[in-house]
């Protein structure tokens, strides 16, 4: 499948089997994709807890209203984010770039971010939503559905993994072999709002 149609073809998928598994192989293939994901400065903020332990899973379902796809997908990824990780060894994001690179652009990342709280965070929250994309439409293209979640207790959630002070919780995402499709795509608003020339 082509990243076109997988892009057309991913849906929001509620209902999975709960006796399927990726292969180790898979799993590997599907996070060497996400890694492949953009990020401002390199700085790859994005820290995926994939959740085995199905004692867990029962516990962030009921975090999670009691939504069947926590405990049922495949896999289940908590996506968090650094939003310090602009000042952890940031010369680690550029170790293989050319050295008139990292020369440029690493000095770069302290001034960037230094005492912008909400820079910082918005960068990391965007990290999150490219990596999230990336994975959906992976996933999608080596032939399984996916569900990114919001509807869930956010402190229950990050208690429950034991989140860093300085992480924030975006999203959980599950992946799997959907049984039942989506609902038809519910509506998508006019190109003209959608897009404006130049200036709005």
């Amino acid at each position: 499948m082509n990243a076109i149609e997988a892009i057309r073809q991913r849906r929001a998928v509620k209902h999975f089997d709960p006796t399927h598994r990726l292969t180790a192989d898979e799993l590997a293939l599907l996070l060497d994709v996400a890694a492949q994901s953009p990020s401002s400065f390199n700085i790859q903020h994005w820290r995926l807890v994939n959740v085995v332990d199905p004692a867990l899973r029962t516990q962030l379902r009921e975090a999670a209203f009691d939504q069947a796809q926590v405990t049922d997908a495949s896999l289940l990824f908590v996506v968090c984010t650094d939003i310090k990780a602009w000042e952890k060894d940031p010369q680690r994001y550029w170790v293989n770039a050319p050295k008139e690179a990292q020369d440029i652009l690493v000095p770069w990342i302290n001034p960037f971010y230094s005492g912008k709280e909400q820079l910082q965070r918005d960068e990391a929250m965007r990290s999150v939503g490219l990596i999230l994309q990336t994975l959906m439409i992976g996933a999608k293209a080596m032939g399984y559905d996916s569900c990114p979640m919001i509807g869930f207790d956010i402190e229950k959630v990050g208690r429950l993994v034991n989140l860093p002070a300085d992480y924030a919780v975006g999203a959980m995402l599950v992946i799997g072999k959907g049984i039942k499709p989506a609902w038809a795509k519910p509506g998508f608003i006019p190109r003209d709002e959608m897009v404006v020339e130049n200036h709005f």
